[in-house]
């Protein structure tokens, strides 16, 4: 119920500017089944939004929409029991973990504490 909150609050969102007061809904599909269901929703304001689903709640989707500058977003994500996981280009990405770093983690990987080896 809750990714569900997330996904209209979003688009209501994203319809909230002053000029999508009036946009309409050109296609809306919705096919909910036993074992899952599938959903699209296209708007005159270029907002669209595709998700299927299956019975133990596992959520595959994307939405997209133009920003005021016109500038074109897509998000694709997946919802599961590990969370909600966004992908997209306008999402920020994290910086890379430095070499050193990633050497000393395998040091400690090959060579554990005393303490660890007793377990």
């Amino acid at each position: 119920m809750f990714k569900w909150l997330l996904f209209v609050t979003l688009i209501a969102f994203v319809a909230a500017d002053d000029g999508d007061v009036h946009a309409e809904v050109k296609s809306w599909k919705n096919d909910v089944r036993h074992d899952g269901f599938d959903y699209n929703l296209e708007t005159s304001n270029h907002i669209s939004e595709q998700a299927s689903g299956d019975e133990h709640g596992n959520i595959h989707g994307s939405f997209e929409f133009l920003t005021p500058e016109g500038e074109h977003i897509k998000v694709n994500y997946v919802a599961d029991e590990h969370g909600y996981h966004p992908e997209s280009d306008v999402l920020p990405k994290p910086h890379p973990i430095p070499e050193a770093i990633l050497k000393s983690i395998e040091y400690i990987k090959a060579h554990p504490s005393k303490e660890d080896s007793h377990h």
